[in-house]
């Protein structure tokens, strides 16, 4: 017997729903991803320095272009603005840096403290301007130094009269108008009036001393090999204290910070002040021209009695010393000569004697620091300060 089977398509149109037991639980919706906030950088970290210097710099050029629009642009003064650009703004903006350090060893970060501490690089062009022109230096960062381009202005003008004396003469007026504009960027900065008055008497000591300073320099001649320690004092009145001490105990004088924290902090920035001038001697003999802006032994072409050279006077042999005094006695050096006397000087180990001074008051400058009682976070800011400011192999 056959059996016949049929295969039958049945069509569903609505399958079965499960039901509410068996249902599963629908995917739960994800919420939106929230944006990240960017972490502000931590204070002393390479891009919280790099982000106050910015800012330092933002400050600073925005007070100048307001200034030069108001009281130089309206005379057709167009080149003393740029001869002005020339020396501000294109540093490190150390001393601002450490003022703005000193600060925030007593208080908070502050947009208005930056703006006073910016001040300063005013101040800075200020004593730059004044001493290329003391220094007969042409250039300055790798440019005409103001008082060389301003003789040029004069020259390409057809005026009367000497266009070096002029430039000269221009030059010191350009570093009073710097003088005057450090004073008022740090009397409109925002810092309220109990944080102004505790901070006017260390900026007129900081800028007596500095002008002292440089006058006793201009007697501090490398033929007649006075000591080290007037040497030492010099560079401390004229650069050490003014780029590294007086900042600091600004900065802290304005946020109010007690007595003991500003005398550690002189005795650390006096230290420091101290390495940052003898590696400035370093430069000034052995330097990069493509970092210092100068050429090699450029100390010596002008006979500045600096540590380095006082240090050859010290170490080196009697018959090495007696050629170095001829040198030093020449009224002119030239490539040779100097060339010769920066061998001698090398030979003498006074580079690397200076090399142990910068690393010994590194040393002390610290262990000040670890006995004070400043803030942990700002000192170790400090000490990476110090540490780049006292190096500047870049």
């Amino acid at each position: 017997m056959r059996f016949a089977s049929k295969c039958v398509r049945v069509k569903i149109d609505n399958p079965p729903q499960p039901s509410p037991r068996s249902a599963a639980r629908p995917e739960p919706v994800p919420e939106p991803e929230r944006p990240v906030r960017p972490t502000e950088p931590r204070i002393g970290d390479p891009a919280w320095f790099e982000r106050v210097r910015a800012s330092l710099r933002g400050h600073t050029a925005q007070f100048v272009a307001s200034r030069c629009a108001e009281e130089l642009a309206p005379l057709g003064f167009a080149e003393p603005i740029r001869a002005l650009g020339g020396v501000i703004g294109g540093g490190k903006a150390l001393r601002p840096t450490f003022m703005y350090l000193g600060w925030l060893c007593g208080a908070d970060e502050s947009e208005a403290a930056l703006r006073a501490s910016a001040s300063l690089e005013l101040l800075h062009a200020f004593a730059l301007v004044q001493d290329d022109v003391m220094d007969e230096s042409d250039s300055r960062r790798g440019r005409p130094a103001a008082h060389v381009r301003m003789a040029r202005w004069h020259a390409r003008g057809g005026h009367t009269g000497s266009s070096a004396r002029f430039g000269e003469s221009a030059a010191v007026l350009l570093g009073d108008l710097c003088l005057v504009w450090a004073e008022r960027m740090l009397r409109e900065s925002g810092i309220d009036a109990a944080a102004a008055a505790r901070v006017w008497p260390h900026y007129d000591a900081m800028r007596a001393e500095l002008a002292i300073g440089q006058l006793a320099d201009l007697l501090n001649d490398a033929a007649h090999f006075p000591s080290l320690e007037r040497v030492l004092d010099i560079a401390r009145r004229k650069s050490g204290n003014y780029t590294v001490r007086r900042p600091l105990e600004l900065g802290a004088a304005m946020a109010g910070c007690p007595a003991p924290v500003l005398e550690a902090l002189g005795d650390f920035g006096g230290l420091i002040g101290e390495a940052f001038q003898i590696r400035d001697d370093l430069l000034g003999l052995f330097g990069d021209p493509a970092i210092t802006g100068k050429p090699a032994g450029a100390d010596l072409r002008d006979r500045k009695a600096t540590t380095v050279v006082v240090l050859a006077g010290q170490l080196a042999t009697p018959a090495a010393r007696a050629r170095l005094h001829q040198f030093l006695a020449r009224p002119e050096l030239d490539d040779h000569a100097v060339a010769d006397a920066l061998t001698l000087i090398d030979k003498s180990g006074a580079p690397r004697r200076a090399e142990q001074m910068i690393a010994e008051r590194l040393l002390r400058a610290e262990s000040v620091l670890d006995r004070s009682g400043v803030d942990p976070v700002a000192a170790e800011a400090l000490v990476r300060l110090a540490r780049r400011s006292t190096d500047r192999s870049h």
